[in-house]
């Protein structure tokens, strides 16, 4: 009867990917889309003032960044 062969370990390790993080980088997304200051989807059909925009669009750089620093962790 033969032997059977030892099972090798993975040598990659698991992905994981943080909830959070992949919520952040959504949320950014929408906010660069919906708000760029002059192409953004609802600043062509509302008017919607530079205050609001430019702000909308810094934070949602800002939420992009977060999010992607960190997205993806070992398991």
């Amino acid at each position: 009867m033969a032997k059977a062969k030892k099972q090798e370990t993975n040598s990659k390790p698991g992905v994981r990917i943080s909830f959070v993080k992949a919520l952040l980088i959504l949320v950014g997304a929408d906010l660069v889309l919906l708000l760029a200051p002059g192409v953004g989807l609802l600043n062509s059909l509302f008017y919607i003032g530079d205050l609001i925009s430019w702000s909308a669009l810094v934070i949602g750089l800002v939420l992009l960044v977060l999010g992607f620093k960190g997205v993806f962790g070992k398991a």
